[in-house]
């Protein structure tokens, strides 16, 4: 909780915080690789860098968390701290580097504000500071314990044992460990970091979600290019699409995320849309693995019925659960698509059961409506669950 001292003041400069709060991490982020150049080869996402979508996440992100003291001070974000812990583990993140992030982020608050940041402000900021990254920073040491690993030492070489072409932009890849032992376990639903080194030297990290069950001795992922050109943006999907075959090995983290199945016997919704699908289709294969009973109400939108990566896999997964349904919607389905629907998909006029837990994954704009429109049908929010690919920019208020 934040301290009685610092609670009024975080207050009355949050507006002017909030306001500056773009400029502040864009200035920080120039004095951290002015400083450690490497971050921006080896660890932070230059696609993200480019477009500016990491510097809103990071401002959406503290500028919540402060929010989140003042207005809510008896509980604890537990959904923000969850996400971005899990992302910083997969990425090998380590407690000292919290303090490099303070030492420029503050830096960058005194450029910015100026005379403003008076020290009684930048004591009762320092303290939003370290509640966030003291948390953050806790919850990751246990996740680096639960993954059997030391804190940053998430790495491990697997090669690859196949690669399918899913659809013309997106390709599987089967992957085992190179030291002859079992990939591993996770949780259906969960995420891998994949570390390459591109033509310039640089190795950049992307994550992708198994795309298989648990409990098999190797793991799946499927990458679909972003783009196919120059620039950071799409560049290790890119690369993976366009370079990586049966024989290479990759560097790729332990599992994380936080987008896993309920225990239980309760309804679910899974809700995707074009690449998506993935971490749907490592919860899919798992319940139909157990033999469960549970309703399980598949939603999937794609652009055409071409584009749909691992479309026949989906549908009969769907097929072997007793209580599986299927819907499908193409922007263009063409003839071949039935028994999909046109359009953009549409949750509104579905059967939904009492009890129902909701996962979405797909583009933010496809996880607001969907999210809406179960709002709208009496779903309380705490049931509706996410994943984003990329900065999380929802949280933030994007």
């Amino acid at each position: 909780m934040l301290s009685e001292q610092s609670t009024p003041v975080v207050r009355a400069t949050l507006p002017a915080v909030g306001a500056a709060i773009g400029e502040i991490t864009r200035l920080f982020y120039a004095k951290l690789f002015d400083d450690r150049p490497e971050l921006l080869r080896d660890l932070f996402n230059r696609g993200n860098q480019a477009n500016g979508e990491q510097q809103k996440a990071l401002a959406g992100s503290i500028a919540a968390f402060a929010g989140m003291l003042l207005e809510h001070p008896e509980s604890r974000p537990d959904a923000m701290l969850a996400r971005i812990s899990h992302k910083h583990a997969s990425l090998g993140i380590t407690s000292d580097q919290y303090k490099l992030v303070h030492r420029h982020l503050f830096s960058a608050i005194g450029d910015v504000l100026g005379a403003a940041v008076t020290p009684e402000v930048a004591a009762a900021w320092e303290e939003v500071y370290w509640l966030m990254a003291n948390a953050l920073i806790a919850r990751e040491a246990q996740l680096y314990q639960g993954a059997r690993t030391a804190e940053g030492e998430t790495w491990r070489q697997m090669e690859i044992v196949e690669r399918r072409e899913e659809t013309p932009d997106a390709v599987s890849f089967v992957l085992r460990r190179t030291d002859g032992r079992p990939a591993g376990s996770f949780r259906p639903g969960q995420y891998v970091s994949v570390q390459v080194e591109l033509p310039d030297g640089a190795r950049q990290i992307r994550q992708y979600s198994l795309s298989r069950a648990p409990g098999g001795p190797q793991w799946r992922i499927t990458v679909k290019r972003v783009r196919d050109g120059a620039g950071p943006e799409g560049e290790v999907s890119s690369w993976l699409h366009g370079h990586a075959r049966a024989g290479d090995v990759l560097t790729v983290s332990a599992p994380f995320g936080d987008l896993v199945l309920p225990e239980g016997d309760g309804p679910l919704l899974l809700a995707s849309a074009g690449i998506g699908t993935t971490p749907m289709l490592s919860m899919l294969d798992h319940l139909a693995a157990q033999g469960t009973a549970r309703s399980v109400i598949v939603v999937h939108a794609d652009r055409t019925p071409a584009d749909h990566a691992h479309r026949g896999e989906q549908r009969r997964l769907v097929q072997a659960l007793p209580d599986g349904r299927l819907h499908l919607w193409y922007e263009e389905p063409g003839e071949s698509a039935s028994p999909a629907r046109a359009g953009r998909a549409d949750v509104s006029a579905l059967d939904l059961p009492e009890g129902l837990t909701a996962y979405l994954c797909g583009p933010l704009p496809f996880m607001r409506a969907i999210r809406g429109d179960l709002l709208r049908r009496g779903l309380p929010a705490q049931a509706v669950h996410y994943e984003v690919f990329g900065p999380d920019l929802w949280l933030g208020g994007e």
